[in-house]
């Protein structure tokens, strides 16, 4: 059975299949990167829990940059959410985002509870 949560017409936030949740791309507000970051991971939060899971359970993350020269700012805000012991694997890249404001997109895979 597949679980589609806030479903759009284009997008849902969450899919749930198999007890894994996938979260769609979330970006955050804020003037640098490292203000992006700290909103985009408590999007995050929120939607794992609506997913029935947790920082502790994240599979994997793929993380866009719209410039790699924020790689370091990025991670200082991501190494203080994760949870120890728990780090996901990951990839990072620089991509064009959505709207030239953006400088983080973060995407979510997790097992549930």
């Amino acid at each position: 059975m597949i679980d589609r949560i806030e479903t759009g017409p284009r997008m849902s936030k969450i899919v749930k299949h198999n007890g894994v949740a996938y979260l769609c791309g979330q970006v955050g507000d804020g003037a640098s990167v490292t203000d992006q970051t700290r909103d985009c991971l408590s999007r995050i939060d929120a939607l794992l829990e609506k997913a029935g899971s947790s920082r502790k359970n994240i599979l994997q993350a793929i993380v866009w940059l719209s410039d790699m020269s924020d790689f370091a700012d990025m991670n200082s805000v991501w190494d203080a959410w994760i949870p120890e012991g728990n780090a996901p694997a990951r990839a990072c890249g620089e991509s064009k985002l959505a709207r030239e404001e953006l400088k983080v997109e973060i995407i979510i895979t997790a097992a549930c509870d």
